[in-house]
Order: structure tokens, then sequence, then C-alpha cells
């Protein structure tokens, strides 16, 4: 993990930074910030500068053995420690090391990732995870071993708060008299439920909110919108990047189902089977989540027109819709109507049932395709 690769927090890069070039690294340190603020990031790009073979002036060089393998999350020497849970194929005492491989995939697919997010992927939603005493001895266990290839192993331990108390106080243990050459890097959200000796024995960095102006910039950088659009995805996001790439994955996946639709439904209009054809092959090329996807937000764009359809001028502001699909609607709504619509949502409906139950895609789009032909000109 790059420093630069990390959005916005500028002047806290400059001061980790300068920890480590003026030899001030201190041995436990407390990441403090809400969720979304990359202070996880932070940690890992951190350690990373810390190892780092070939250390540039405000980065790690991201090509020396030491970076390529922090690049990975793959370091002999760096170690993770997240709150996990029993799940259906680990029922007994879990800690994170039974975790390890959907760790890494997770932090590398998205390094802002918060904890309702990390209990979904691991299949414990329903769950709260805990960092519990088996725990607390494999970390004695790995930090008494000696380094493989750093001056410095790294502990990166997320969300402290969920230690139990025996975890909490066999890291106090640790704390207080650590291993030589020993990192210990604890990313939380909240003090509340750390014990003081624990707070009392870190170096605390708060890491803010992201600021606006980079989540602005990091945002259009990455994403296809209008300003006005990343404006009011940044408002709702509140500072929290996490969010506010969710949204914008959303936004992005709307336009697109967007797009899909108005083009199956002008080709279902025109009867143009070797086009439908295509349109199928393409959106079978998406993978089964994508279609059901496509299929939940066809079953919305008839509903909406439906009503516009039925309800007279002045009851049509409740009707929800973007300015593209309003534009399209304009036209699009007097074909769905009160003698097709039950049939043409019980088609969508029976579509996503059926790709859900691992039907196959092509035949199931293109019978679907097939009956809103004959349905929409009702």
């Amino acid at each position: 993990m790059l420093f630069a690769n990390i959005i916005g927090q500028h002047p806290l890069k400059q001061r980790l930074l300068q920890t480590i070039v003026e030899n001030r690294v201190s041995h436990a340190q407390l990441f403090l910030g809400p969720e979304g603020s990359g202070k996880l990031a932070l940690a890992i790009a951190y350690a990373q500068f810390l190892s780092c073979e070939n250390r540039k002036e405000y980065d790690s060089c991201g090509t020396c053995p030491s970076c390529l393998k922090y690049e990975k999350l793959i370091h002999p020497d760096l170690h993770f420690v997240y709150p996990v849970s029993t799940t259906k194929s680990i029922t007994k005492d879990p800690i994170s090391s039974d975790f390890a491989e959907e760790w890494r995939n997770a932090i590398l697919e998205d390094p802002y990732i918060g904890l309702p997010y990390w209990y979904e992927r691991i299949g414990i939603e329903n769950k709260q995870g805990a960092i519990n005493r088996r725990e607390s001895y494999e970390i004695i266990r790995i930090l008494n071993l000696k380094t493989f290839e750093s001056e410095y192993k790294v502990m990166i331990i997320w969300m402290p708060e969920k230690m139990n108390q025996v975890a909490a106080n066999k890291l106090l243990k640790i704390l207080e008299e650590p291993p030589p050459n020993t990192l210990f890097l604890l990313v939380s959200e909240g003090t509340e439920r750390l014990l003081p000796t624990i707070l009392s024995r870190t170096q605390i960095t708060k890491v803010p909110k992201v600021d606006h102006q980079s989540m602005f910039n990091g945002l259009t950088k990455n994403y296809t919108a209008t300003e006005e659009e990343v404006s009011s995805i940044i408002r709702l996001a509140n500072g929290n990047y996490f969010v506010a790439k969710n949204l914008m994955k959303e936004k992005e996946d709307e336009h697109s189902h967007f797009e899909k639709f108005t083009s199956m439904m002008r080709l279902n209009y025109g009867r143009k089977i070797p086009e439908i054809i295509e349109w199928v092959d393409d959106l079978a090329l998406l993978g089964r989540e994508k279609q059901k996807q496509f299929l939940l937000y066809a079953i919305r764009l008839i509903r909406e027109n439906f009503m516009m359809n039925v309800m007279s001028e002045k009851d049509k502001e409740i009707i929800f819709l973007s300015d593209e699909e309003m534009n399209f609607s304009k036209k699009f709504f007097p074909y769905i109507k009160e003698e097709n619509v039950p049939q043409i949502v019980d088609e969508l409906n029976l579509a996503h049932a059926n790709i859900s139950a691992n039907a196959n895609s092509k035949i199931v789009l293109l019978d679907l395709c097939l009956k809103i032909m004959r349905l929409i000109k009702m």
C-alpha cells in the first residue's frame, strides 16, 4: 500500500513519514478514526514504508522485494488480527489466521472496508465478531519469533475494541514488554471499549474524515459521473470513502442498467430478433449477479412507468425517476398499462427466479424478451 494511493490525509501522511525518517517510531501506535477515513490503509502504508529497502522522499519505492510482498499482503513480517466468529466450517475458537485468505482478498479489493462488510464477507453478518483469548496466545507466539526479512515485525490489530477482557489483558502485558523490533499498529473506530491501560501505552494518531476536495478528486478520477452527481454522493457519504465508492458503483450500475433497459424495450417494440439475440448474448456475459440486478432495476422502471400512466399530473411528484429515466419514460409510459403490467412484472420476476436457480441465462433472457415483445403491444 503506497501513501500515494490513499485519498487525502496529506498532513497526516507527512507526519507519519517524518516519524520514520527521524527515527521516532513508537512501538505501539493507535490509528483512531471513523469508518471510511483510510486509517487501515494508512497503517499498512506506514508499515510498508518502514520496511521498504529503497525509500523515496514521500513514499515507499513500490518495487523492492519488501514492497512487492506488502502490495500483496504476503510479507512474512506483516501480521494481522481482526474480529472473527464461528461459521458453518469453523465451529470452535476461530482466530484470524482461519480467515487469512478472505481478509487478504477483502483488503486488496478495498482497504476502506468497515465491520459490517467484513462480517458479510465471511458469512457472520448475524453475529458479533470478536478477538478472543486464543487469538491473544497466537499474537504472543508470533511476536516471539524472529523477524524473517525486515528489521521490524509488524502486528496490525484491526478493531481492537472487539477484544474480550482476557485478550485485552494479554495484549497489555506484551505492550508493556514487547519483543525487540516489534511494531504494534492498532486501528480503531472508538476508544470506549479499549482498556485505559492499553490507551496509555499507545501513541494515538487521529485520522479525520476524508475531506470534500480529496474525495471529489478521487471519485472523479476513478468513476464516470457529473460533478453534480459526485457532489451529491460526497454529501451522502459524509467523509466515508468506502460509502462514497459504493454509491458511485451503484450510480454507474444504474446508468448501465438504464441503457440496457431502453435498448431491450426498443428492440422488443421493433421486433428486431437478430438484435435481441445480440442483446441477450451481451447481458449473459455479465454473470448472474449483474443479470439479477438488471432484472430488479427493470421491475422498478416498469412500476414507475405504470404509475405515470395511471396517476394524475399533480400526483406525479411522488414518482422516483432520474432525469434520464424521466426523459425516456415520457414516451415509454403509455405502453405500460393495466392490461399488461401484471404479466410483464411476473415475467421479470420469473426470469430473476430462474437465473437465481442457475438456469441457462441465455435461454431465460431470450424467452423473457420474446414474451415482452408480445406484451408491450397489448
